[in-house]
């Protein structure tokens, strides 16, 4: 059986409004277009839409992909809302952008209670002086950064014309953000006996660069990754906990989010795995791995995988972790991500469960995880 084969277990409402099902409609047909020509045309009428949503009400932008009836369309207005932020703004041949750092923070409770930090950073100057001596932002040196540590709420959907509505020059430039610019930080807890934690966190900044250039561009971390992780890491350090901050290249907001959610996802499987594994193969051997769909409702679109290791020689039940399927996720594409972590980890029996299956076992009431032998007709991945 291959991933492909997996089932979403995603629920995709239609949406009630008439604009909104307006634009799925459009995104459809620009999908299905014949030729180039006809789906330019449909892209176009689409980004016209979207740049008016930006200068509008962030409940509405985010009910129109909260009712996309699939993800490619879901994917193709959110490509398009992207360009509509890259053209949205001019002023006078310098554009103001918005952009945010993804990281991850990996956390270990190392004390007797649980350690916070409020999600503001002691020197932000700082973490911007690195990024400019190594050149980071397309070399840019007029841009600043917020002390505030935000999480994803904050460059959401919802929040995007607001963030949208910063990118027009003040009448003085100024490389700093302005006071009503300012983003509420999102605290990192590491609970006592909660093992390592996994959070996302954006370091948000401005900067002032030529219209006609792209200082986003670079999608991968580069010579300023180490010394920008080393001083973020001292800046988050708690009594009592071990903290790593691994950040991901600046984006725009929207390429941001994806790609934060992405990193927190894969660093938590692997976390998930490492340890799961390690435990395992000294107790009983080599593990067997199950991924499975499921159908739940605390989960982004009521849908998610999960992944679970056992062992026939441990009595004990399957060992789990929930796979979060955010809207621009295809099924294929995590369940993939999951199986090169297994194979990474030299795990040699990986099984697809076929169908989708409920949120709990109905004999326990516990949180459902499957074992080879629970599941009858369990594929094995080739």
């Amino acid at each position: 059986m291959d991933v492909g084969d997996l089932f979403d277990p995603r629920e995709f409402p239609r949406s009630a409004a008439a604009a909104a099902a307006h634009l799925h409609g459009l995104a459809g047909d620009a999908l299905a277009a014949a030729t180039r020509q006809d789906a330019d045309a449909l892209d176009r009428a689409i980004r016209s839409t979207l740049a008016a949503m930006l200068g509008g009400d962030g409940a509405a932008l985010a009910a129109l992909f909260a009712t996309a009836p699939a993800v490619d369309v879901t994917r193709h207005l959110w490509r398009q809302l992207d360009v509509a932020w890259r053209e949205g703004v001019d002023n006078g041949g310098l554009a103001f952008d918005v952009f945010a750092i993804p990281v991850v923070v990996v956390t270990g409770g190392e004390g007797a209670a649980a350690a916070r930090h409020p999600g503001v950073l002691d020197d932000a100057a700082r973490l911007a002086t690195v990024l400019r001596e190594h050149g980071a932002l397309g070399g840019s040196e007029t841009f600043s950064l917020s002390p505030a540590l935000v999480g994803a709420d904050a460059i959401d959907l919802a929040r995007l014309p607001e963030l949208f509505a910063w990118r027009r020059l003040p009448e003085a430039p100024s490389t700093a953000p302005s006071p009503r610019h300012a983003l509420p930080p999102a605290p990192i807890i590491s609970s006592r006996g909660s093992g390592e934690g996994v959070h996302l966190r954006f370091v948000v900044g401005t900067m002032i660069a030529r219209a006609d250039g792209d200082l986003l561009a670079e999608p991968h971390v580069g010579p300023w990754g180490v010394p920008f992780t080393k001083e973020l890491s001292r800046q988050l350090a708690m009594p009592g906990a071990s903290v790593l901050a691994l950040p991901r290249a600046a984006q725009r907001p929207l390429p941001a989010l994806a790609l934060g959610r992405a990193a927190q996802r894969e660093v938590g499987a692997q976390l998930f795995a490492g340890n799961a594994i390690r435990a395992l193969r000294v107790a009983a051997g080599e593990p067997t791995a199950v991924i499975s769909a499921h159908r739940t409702p605390d989960a982004p679109g009521s849908g998610e995988l999960r992944l679970s290791l056992s062992s026939p020689f441990a009595p004990r039940d399957a060992e789990g972790f929930r796979c979060p399927l955010y809207p621009l996720d295809r099924v294929v594409d995590v369940a993939t991500m999951l199986v090169d972590l297994l194979t990474d980890c030299r795990v040699g029996d990986i099984r697809i469960a076929p169908g989708v299956h409920p949120d709990r076992d109905p004999a326990t009431g516990q949180t459902l995880l499957f074992k080879p032998d629970t599941l009858p007709g369990s594929l094995p991945v080739h």
